[in-house]
């Protein structure tokens, strides 16, 4: 870790590798929601006399697997590709948690401006140039009439 003015900044392999675990603990969290709903189905199927649901209805181990592997990948390139913004392990490893949104908004954006700004957020408004109008300036209203 380097010393910045605002905190300690990240080398690049640390952003990478807090990212990753970011985005294990993500789905980690979403694998105890499918163990939480299996568990509950259990406890719903003892009270009727059902036979019990298996695991597998909750959980497919491969598709699972591939997800989780994808989402640790998502998480160190979330954290690789945002080590230079990131300060302090905390913030990479909530990089790499909340990577597929993260990366998708990026993704979306046209310009480095637009991806910064918040979903849903408008635009700054600026004032308008000859390249706003497809390169013809604007018509002044005296010479209109």
């Amino acid at each position: 870790m380097r010393s910045t003015r605002g905190g300690l900044m990240l080398t690049w392999i640390e952003a990478v590798a807090s990212g990753a675990g970011g985005g294990l603990i993500a789905e980690a969290v979403v694998t105890y929601g499918r163990l939480r709903g299996w568990q509950e189905a259990r406890h719903a199927a003892r009270a009727s006399d059902t036979p019990l649901p298996p695991l597998g209805r909750f959980i497919d181990p491969l598709a699972d697997s591939l997800a989780a592997l994808v989402r640790v990948a998502l998480g160190g390139a979330a954290g690789w590709l945002l080590h230079t913004e990131v300060t302090g392990i905390y913030a990479a490893v909530t990089v790499g948690a909340s990577a597929p949104a993260l990366l998708a908004q990026i993704g979306r954006a046209t310009t480095p401006a637009e991806a910064l700004r918040a979903p849903g957020e408008a635009p700054p408004q600026t004032p308008s140039t000859s390249a706003d109008h497809g390169g013809t300036p604007p018509v002044p209203m005296e010479a209109s009439s």
